[in-house]
């Protein structure tokens, strides 16, 4: 998992961060992880597999005739 580091923040920004933090019951990390989710995934985004899913729905569908290949493999050699 990646980590940030912010450099520079004023004491008063931290200071709201830790009462935020408090309010919600979880570390002042936590909330800075719930604060950047939010902003950068908000619920109410738009996801690309949803909408093409839609849109295929809304035009009837697609079917597709797929036959699985269902010869065996052979094992792969590293020699």
């Amino acid at each position: 998992m990646a980590s940030v580091t912010i450099r520079n923040l004023p004491e008063e920004t931290h200071r709201a961060l830790r009462v935020r933090a408090a309010t919600h019951g979880r570390s002042t990390e936590a909330e800075i992880r719930a604060i950047l989710e939010n902003a950068v995934r908000p619920e109410n985004r738009i996801k690309l597999g949803s909408l093409l899913a839609d849109m295929g729905r809304e035009v009837g569908g697609v079917e597709l005739e797929i036959e699985r290949d269902r010869t065996a493999s052979e094992p792969v050699s590293f020699e």
